[in-house]
């Protein structure tokens, strides 16, 4: 049973609490929300981790009034409009559900969770169109004036037809980042480079040039002895018939997110790490462009930044409107998919198509697929689990 969700009205403040208080809570989650509250009435009432000390610190030092180390009593009591979670993959599902059945909206931190079968338990627990709630993924980098500016050129086929584009995540992590016990493994950390790093690219990637029809794929385990892969690469059709290649790695000294695009009449290029400004894109017209058009072309707009606090802006602005925000529902879900598809293409060395992966398919539970040397290997008997 759904609680009905409520539409707070531009005088009443929106009741926000934060489930998990680590790092991205701290650095990214918290400072978003206190700076949209100095502008707009909304509360930040409650924070919930399993850790009552982190809990605590986090809820003293934001200024939060009430601290809890369980998440359904915290819903019963506060009764949050929006919940932000800022935890594991592996407890996305049952946080989310959880929450839009208290009747709130919630903004999930990526990677949105561990398969296409828990996304598709999170879409089916949402409200009805036109009035929700809604579960949304923080895919900020597609947020900003940059991608805004990029996406309206290639809408309008300025730029003429997209042709061929780069997507690279080339990262590093060594051996310390490794150390922690949860990382590397497919139940706590969801995924290797493509599903945790590469992920916010590749969301990026398909904002700008929509739906991909085909990918074949590569993935390696080079350097680190993990359940995961450190390194991946793809090559993705996409319906227009631009093609494609990514490249996710955890294995590059010279760290670097870059999209490039080439299209008839231009290329356009990102070149950043973890987040972008305007200054970061560049676009490079054609021989014969007109000086007029492609000087038209460089103008951005207003720089604003990729940030949480960007994509937060336009959800505040979607949940008082009761319509669904972006990064929800089948926008949200096609880049878990099109991650999911990498997985099975790379594992089993098969041409994947949009849409192959539903109900049936082991990849549709589990991004390994219970792959041959990829899926967890089972316990021995009589070994014990730690947690």
């Amino acid at each position: 049973m759904f609680v009905t969700a409520s539409h707070p009205s531009h005088r009443d403040p929106l009741r926000v609490a934060i489930v998990g208080t680590g790092a991205i809570a701290r650095v990214s989650h918290l400072p978003a929300l206190t700076a949209l509250a100095a502008g707009r009435p909304l509360e930040m009432v409650a924070a919930v981790d399993v850790d009552a000390d982190s809990v605590e610190a986090f809820c003293a030092e934001g200024g939060i009034a009430h601290p809890y180390t369980d998440l359904d009593r915290m819903l019963a009591e506060q009764r949050p409009g929006l919940v932000t979670l800022a935890t594991p993959p592996r407890f996305h599902r049952d946080q989310t559900v959880a929450a839009l059945r208290a009747g709130a909206w919630v903004w999930c931190e990526k990677p949105p969770c561990p398969s296409l079968a828990d996304f598709d338990a999170i879409e089916a627990a949402e409200g009805p169109e036109g009035e929700g709630p809604f579960a949304a993924i923080v895919f900020q980098q597609r947020f900003g004036s940059g991608p805004q500016h990029v996406r309206d050129l290639l809408a309008r086929q300025a730029l003429g037809r997209p042709l061929v584009a780069h997507c690279q995540t080339t990262w590093y992590r060594d051996e310390a980042y490794y150390s922690a016990p949860w990382r590397g493994r497919w139940s706590s950390e969801g995924g290797g480079p493509a599903m945790g790093h590469g992920i916010h690219q590749m969301d990026l990637l398909l904002d700008l040039l929509g739906p991909w029809s085909e990918i074949r794929a590569m993935a390696g385990r080079l350097v680190h002895e993990v359940e995961t892969e450190d390194v991946s690469t793809a090559l993705v059709r996409f319906e227009s018939g631009a093609m494609a290649t990514v490249v996710n790695s955890v294995l590059s000294p010279d760290e670097v997110s870059r999209i490039r695009i080439d299209c008839e009449r231009a290329t356009v290029e990102l070149t950043h790490l973890y987040g972008h400004r305007n200054a970061d894109w560049r676009i490079t017209p054609a021989p014969g462009v007109p000086s007029d058009q492609a000087e038209a072309w460089q103008d951005f707009g207003t720089d604003v930044p990729s940030s949480h606090q960007a994509q937060l802006t336009g959800l505040l602005e979607d949940m008082r409107a009761g319509r669904r925000p972006r990064s929800s529902g089948a926008d949200g879900r096609k880049s878990l998919e099109l991650v999911t598809a990498l997985y099975k293409a790379a594992f089993t060395g098969a041409t994947v198509r949009a849409g192959d992966i539903g109900p049936g398919d082991p990849y549709y539970r589990a991004l390994h697929g219970g792959a041959t040397g990829w899926a967890p290997q089972p316990l021995e008997h009589g070994a014990e689990v730690t947690a």
